[in-house]
């Protein structure tokens, strides 16, 4: 799971295992930042790559990402990355059938067959799976899908496009009718399951929201990317440490707090004074405060070093040519 956070100013790309249920339990595999020079996608492929590689043989894991990552850079850097990807893609996102046979007439082959389009249902055809059922609130829920297409920019990946079509929801931004989907796996896609795997997603904001509120992830006003690169490591090693403490210990609810209701990983940290107590620490014991001798005299302090603002251009639509 690829997540972009952008504290302090700083873009980070975090790969995270997402916890079922949907909760704040989710723990960090790799977090790195995204500097001026680097897209999120370049870094998230890098980032794919190195964290299956050290996964069992026997294990198949599953991306689960946002609509910023169905694109071609990114599905081509992956593309021989051993892990299934279920994709949020947006509705004015276009995708092509395979090519046809070459017709032996001069010119070059036609490279992509028929347009599908997401915002376009004349373009869709009949689906090549259709799967029907009822969400946790009873309201009925439909999911088709459409094999073997691909992207114009990227077409030696095949992939899936999935619609759901949710009749119970307000049809609003947080809660749309429709939603599309790219699912790229050997297997074929498990329609019943597309919906309740990207729900999946949402346990990284809460999880993210526990150490922006609890661990304090964005407090630091540091100066340097890298200090902040240090800080943001020290968080997801406290983050991870309270879900291996988990089993050990018996959560520390406050009086308000149903005993009843899933424990949290700040009931977790609340009781661990017994394991650090238990660990000891490697620092030194603390030495008796003195009075600061302060700055020397003469000492001429110099302004903090400033940096220019960096902004990343979002590229221009091409505009379509109108026909005579």
């Amino acid at each position: 799971m690829f997540w972009v956070s952008k504290p302090a100013g700083w873009q980070f790309s975090s790969v995270m295992v997402l916890p079922d249920p949907v909760s704040s339990w989710g723990y960090m595999l790799d977090s790195q930042r995204i500097s001026s020079g680097q897209t999120a996608g370049e870094v998230a492929a890098a980032q794919l790559r190195d964290c299956v590689a050290l996964l069992p043989a026997d294990l198949h894991p599953l991306l689960v990402a946002d609509r910023y990552y169905p694109n071609a850079a990114f599905l081509q850097a992956t593309g021989d990355v051993a892990c299934g990807k279920l994709l949020r893609s947006t509705k004015r996102r276009v995708f092509y059938r395979a090519a046809p046979p070459p017709t032996g007439k001069r010119g070059a082959p036609r490279k992509d067959g028929e347009r599908f389009a997401c915002h376009d249902a004349s373009t869709h055809g009949e689906p090549s799976a259709h799967w029907q059922g009822e969400e946790e609130s009873g309201h009925r829920i439909e999911v088709d899908a459409w094999e073997h297409l691909h992207l114009s920019k990227a077409r030696q990946v095949e992939l899936t496009v999935i619609r759901v079509i949710r009749f119970g929801a307000r049809d609003k931004k947080r809660d749309p009718r429709v939603s599309w989907f790219v699912w790229i796996d050997q297997e074929p896609a498990p329609l019943a399951e597309i919906r309740p795997l990207y729900q999946r997603r949402f346990g990284m904001e809460h999880t993210y929201r526990f150490q922006k509120q609890e661990l304090l992830w964005e407090e630091p006003r540091l100066r340097t990317p890298e200090q902040f690169e240090c800080w943001t490591q020290i968080v997801a090693i406290g983050h991870n440490l309270l879900v291996l403490a988990r089993p050990l210990l018996e959560a520390k609810r406050q009086p308000w707090e149903g005993a009843r209701r899933p424990v949290t990983p700040q009931q977790v940290r609340r009781a661990m004074a017994p394991i650090l107590a238990t660990l000891g620490t490697p620092a030194p014991a603390p030495q008796p405060r003195g009075k600061s001798p302060g700055r020397t005299k003469g000492a001429k302090i110099r302004p903090a070093m400033r940096y220019p603002v960096i902004k990343k251009a979002k590229p221009t639509p091409k505009k379509r040519r109108k026909s005579a």
